[in-house]
């Protein structure tokens, strides 16, 4: 049985027989027809819907899917994930980083995060400028600010600190 979770909030139970499927408890009929390689033909109570994938995150199990022209994120958790997650084992293989170095020699135009804030995967952290062009350094993963090193008007170099994690 898989846990799927369409848009980070509606929750669905699949499971998937030898000729049916069973979605929150209820077997459903559906018939689905290959158009390409990432692209499907899906009737559904007599309705037409033309799927595609667009997307796959293989490590956080994600993916985009193109129905009828709406993009919806759709995440799948089968038995294995909820075990480990039991057993607290579940964010072993995320990405967890203790500091940000600086990717090339610079001057800090603007740092945007402050000590103790808490951030998240893609926020930006602060602003660089190497070359005649301004940069902006963005987490590559959630944390706390445990310490900002530099601040605004500091010159770096290559590989320097800029920002530690908790």
């Amino acid at each position: 049985m898989y846990k799927i979770k369409v848009n980070d909030k509606f929750p669905f139970d699949v499971d998937p027989r030898d000729s049916d499927l069973l979605i929150n408890g209820e077997s459903i009929s559906i018939d689905i027809c290959d158009i390409g390689i990432i692209s499907n033909h899906v009737i559904y109570n007599n309705k037409s819907f033309n799927t595609e994938l667009v997307e796959v995150n293989k490590a956080e199990k994600t993916c985009l899917i193109k129905v009828n022209g709406n993009t919806y994120k759709v995440q799948v958790e089968d038995q294995f994930d909820r075990l480990l997650k039991q057993l607290g084992l579940d964010n072993l293989a995320t990405n967890k980083i203790a500091e940000v170095k600086a990717p090339m020699p610079g001057l800090v135009l603007n740092v945007i995060v402050q000590e103790g804030a808490e951030i998240k995967k893609g926020d930006n952290l602060l602003v660089l400028e190497a070359m005649k062009m301004e940069n902006i350094l963005k987490s590559s993963t959630d944390g706390v600010v445990k310490k900002v090193l530099v601040k605004q008007g500091d010159k770096v170099e290559k590989n320097q600190i800029l920002i530690q994690f908790k």
